[in-house]
């Protein structure tokens, strides 16, 4: 089978240069332009010429409904309809130099230093004298770390000549990986905060008619997260069990309900673990939902949880606050450095301690009093990690790649990434 680039991807990028004629020509790669990465992509075109490229349009970890167009940038996927697993290295490196070199960029914006369509874009770089700048939201602590990847990483990464990061913690793991701190800048882990905040006030002046649509209760934590181990949710339904026990002794007090989005292979054990723990009348489990329905959900919800333990970012985090919502977030993620301020935008939690998840929920649910000015200060800090700083962070990002010599390389540096291409290196 055949890939060719979309016959417009030509025209696209010749008619935005003419209107743009002093913004750099850069080609973004993403493996999936979803509704966060079209956002993000629109606003980095503000700054830049911009070409957004997809690996693949079928990812099987993401059931997002396909996002299509373009705006303000141009776009093309170089396998769609085809999942990365099934091609070899030779095909994904074959395509993504026909790809670039019709695309011809000045800066590629690369995401990590492991997928094997980012490790193709990178050989590309090399060989053609391209900056590549790198977008990472990996932390020393999200996964075990050997000091062989590391030295690995080390070489891989040196070759990059500035870097984009979700926040400070990744800044300084990609710091001990060799890039100058002054290279690094903040905005990669963004999301539309117009969207959620505007939707889910629309939806609260709507409560009543939407809560009876969508049969939600009337108080209720809300979780959003893939139905996978590391998201933690059978803790998270312990915890939930504990706070209903701790709070059902306070007869002034609420007890509020839980409502779970997502879908995944722990569905069977957490509808087991709900009947177990005799929480079907409070647990509501609603699926998977495409993003126009996320503010239905967030606008009528009072707290958004994330009890994940290893998480590199936490987008739906950053969803929840632009919606105006006050966070429980565990400190195994990556946002929650930079967007839990404690007690005042939420609390931060150690993902592994079920009474401790608890009493912050009692504290939430007894005190609601404070939660208005907790979910308007939540919305007031993201409102400056907003895809405006995606665009602004790249944009100087890519400053600093056209302005710095071209970082030496040697074959072995070729070498080196041609066999993590062929062993599908991860991590």
């Amino acid at each position: 089978m055949s890939f060719k680039l979309n016959n417009t991807l030509a025209n696209d990028a010749a008619e935005i240069s003419s209107s743009l004629p002093n913004k750099p020509q850069v080609a973004i790669l993403f493996s999936r332009l979803g509704p966060y990465h079209h956002a993000r992509l629109k606003a980095a075109s503000l700054h830049l010429q911009v070409t957004g490229i997809e690996f693949s349009n079928v990812d099987p970890l993401y059931k997002w409904d396909l996002v299509a167009g373009a705006d303000g940038f141009s776009r093309v996927a170089l396998f769609p309809g085809v999942a990365l697993n099934e091609l070899s290295a030779s095909r994904i490196t074959n395509r993504v130099n026909e790809v670039l070199s019709q695309v011809r960029p000045q800066v590629v914006v690369i995401p990590g230093w492991s997928d094997r369509c980012s490790l193709a874009a990178l050989l590309w770089c090399v060989a053609q004298g391209v900056p590549a700048i790198v977008m990472s939201e990996t932390t020393v602590w999200d996964f075990k770390r050997t000091w062989l990847k590391e030295v690995l990483k080390r070489r891989i990464v040196k070759l990059y000549a500035a870097g984009l990061v979700g926040g400070r913690s990744h800044a300084e793991y990609l710091a001990q990986l060799g890039v100058k701190p002054a290279d690094i800048f903040l905005g990669y882990d963004a999301v539309d905060n117009d969207y959620f905040a505007t939707k889910s006030a629309a939806v609260r002046c709507r409560s009543s008619e939407l809560r009876s649509e969508h049969q939600l209760p009337e108080s209720y934590f809300l979780a959003s997260a893939r139905f996978v181990e590391k998201k933690n949710l059978l803790q998270l339904l312990q915890a939930y069990a504990l706070y209903r026990a701790k709070v059902a002794g306070k007869p002034e007090a609420e007890i509020w309900d839980l409502v779970l989005l997502g879908d995944g292979p722990l569905l069977a054990a957490i509808e087991k673990q709900i009947v177990t723990l005799h929480l079907s009348e409070h647990v509501f489990l609603r699926g998977f939902k495409q993003y126009p329905e996320l503010p239905v959900y967030y606008g009528l919800a009072k707290v958004f949880v994330h009890a994940s333990t290893t998480e590199q970012w936490g987008l739906v985090v950053n969803e929840a606050m632009a919606s105006g919502l006050p966070v429980l977030v565990s400190n195994r993620c990556g946002c929650a450095i930079d967007l839990v301020q404690e007690g005042v935008t939420g609390y931060s939690f150690d993902p592994f301690n079920v009474d401790q998840i608890a009493g912050l929920m009692a504290r939430c649910s007894t005190q609601p009093a404070a939660l208005a000015a907790m979910g308007q200060a939540a919305q007031k800090l993201i409102s400056s990690w907003g895809v405006e700083r995606f665009g602004e962070g790249l944009a100087q990002a890519v400053e600093v790649a056209m302005s710095r010599p071209a970082p030496k390389t040697t074959a072995l540096d070729s070498m080196l990434i041609k066999f993590l291409l062929q062993r599908n290196h991860v991590e």
